[in-house]
C-alpha cells in the first residue's frame, strides 16, 4: 500500500473499561475532522472501494478485548486492515461503583493511527 495520509486519534472510555468502545471513539477522532475530496482520483479505477485502511490501535488491555468488526464499521470505504499493539493507558477513574464491589472505576485509553492510501 502506499500511504497518502496518516491521520491520528485518542479514544477514551470513561467507566465502562470497553475496549471497544474508546478503540471506536479513537477511530473516529482520527478520521472525523478530515475530508479526502480528491481520493477517489487517486485510486485505481477512482473507485473507493479501491482504498485501503490501515489501522494500528494502541490497547492497554489485550486485542481480544476489541470488537475489530465493530471497529472496522467506523469506516464509510476501504478495505480496513487492523492490528492492535500494546499502549494506550488505564487510569483510576476515582468514581467508586457498587458493581465493582465498591472500588474505584477505571478510564481505559486507546490510541489510534489510521493509514489511508491505495
Amino acid at each position: 500500500m502506499a500511504v497518502l495520509f496518516i491521520q491520528f486519534g485518542m479514544g477514551i472510555d470513561l467507566h465502562g473499561q470497553d475496549a471497544t468502545v474508546a478503540a471506536v471513539r479513537a477511530v473516529r477522532e482520527a478520521i472525523g475532522h478530515n475530508s479526502l475530496p480528491g481520493m477517489r482520483r487517486l485510486l485505481p479505477d477512482n473507485d473507493m472501494k479501491n482504498m485501503r485502511v490501515s489501522v494500528t490501535l494502541a490497547c492497554p488491555v489485550p486485542a481480544s478485548q476489541i470488537n475489530l468488526d465493530e471497529v472496522k464499521r467506523t469506516f464509510p470505504y476501504g478495505t480496513v486492515t487492523i492490528s492492535v499493539v500494546s499502549g494506550g493507558m488505564i487510569l483510576h477513574g476515582g468514581a467508586v461503583r457498587p458493581e465493582l464491589g465498591d472500588r474505584s472505576d477505571e478510564i481505559l485509553v486507546v490510541n489510534a493511527a489510521v493509514e489511508v492510501g491505495d
